[in-house]
């Protein structure tokens, strides 16, 4: 492990100091990182460290973070990630136990937690960007349980008889039934982009709707008055 990560006693016997100081001097002219797992006593460069697209990096069992610290790390998933995380996501996503650390967080005021489906989510300190998290989650959830497979492929079916602007019209009816969050969750469901499904809903609420007759003027049953006058005619004759 020694040309990848490793320990300050590594490092001080290969540099040949017994100084920490003098490692950390020698460490920070080069630019490195040190684990958010095994307390931090690992270290690696940052040009060795191949982090992934959510800043994570591993080297067989020793965990490397962008964010710094598992506190700085979780306090960073917790606060931007789109729907939040439940400590078990987090400790599958980091490879470690995240239990103690996110109590502290949550003490210091650091990251906030909310009771959702008897679960602590994990997630942002400020309140609007707390609600959409919510928001995001509860979507999750009902688009993994409410609808049948059967019932989606049905939806898919009916939407491929109407031409755009119909299939427009009909997800913002349904977003406006939905209520709050209703453009995302009924997006996901159909297929269809958020900005898509907002727009038919603006466009109900705001009656920007052209309404084509289906048939023309005259065309249909004559009206019930109509006969009944034509019938009383006939009999004064």
């Amino acid at each position: 492990m020694r040309n990848v990560v490793a320990t300050m006693l590594e490092m001080q016997d290969f540099l040949g100091t017994p100084v920490y100081k003098t490692v950390l001097r020698k460490l920070k002219q080069l630019s490195y990182r040190s684990s958010y797992s095994h307390g931090g006593s690992y270290y690696t460069l940052e040009k060795i460290a191949r982090f992934d697209h959510q800043g994570l990096w591993s080297y067989n069992d020793v965990h490397f973070s962008r964010h710094g610290t598992l506190m700085s790390t979780l306090q960073h998933f917790a606060n931007e990630s789109h729907s939040g995380y439940f400590a078990d996501e987090l400790r599958q996503l980091l490879g470690v136990s995240v239990k103690g650390s996110l109590l502290r967080l949550v003490a210091n005021g650091q990251v906030s937690r909310e009771k959702v489906a008897n679960r602590y989510l994990y997630c942002s300190t400020q309140s609007a960007i707390r609600k959409q998290q919510l928001v995001s989650r509860n979507l999750m959830d009902l688009s993994e349980q409410e609808l049948s497979d059967e019932a989606k492929a049905a939806i898919i079916i009916f939407l491929s008889m109407l031409d755009e602007k119909q299939r427009r019209m009909y997800a913002g009816v349904e977003a406006l039934k939905y209520g709050v969050g209703g453009d995302k969750w009924i997006a996901a469901v159909l297929g269809m982009h958020p900005q898509t499904v907002a727009r038919g809903r603006r466009e109900l609420l705001a009656g920007d709707v052209e309404v084509e007759r289906a048939r023309k003027v005259g065309g249909g049953r004559k009206p019930v008055e109509k006969k009944h006058r034509r019938s009383s005619r006939r009999s004064k004759h």
